[in-house]
């Protein structure tokens, strides 16, 4: 169940991200997870694990992570 959670709270946090950076338009739902997750462990292992935590995740960290992620990735696959 924990699992599911994890995954529900990661799309959230992808699509956040992808809303604030007018880039989750091109966007689908597993790459919103995958933003999400990914942006979880980037944003925690760069600012830490503070502010209000949901499914292991803290939030603020994690979408500020998730913001650099969607930012890094659209500039390298625009480039192409």
């Amino acid at each position: 169940m924990h699992w599911l959670w994890v995954l529900i709270v990661g799309a959230i946090i992808g699509a956040l991200a992808g809303a604030i950076t007018n880039k989750g338009k091109s966007m689908g739902w597993i790459s919103n997870i995958i933003a999400g997750l990914v942006g979880s462990v980037v944003g925690e292992a760069i600012l830490g694990s503070w502010g209000p935590q949901v499914a292991g995740m803290a939030i603020i960290p994690s979408v500020i992570g998730a913001i650099i992620l969607v930012l890094v990735v659209s500039f390298f696959l625009s480039r192409s």
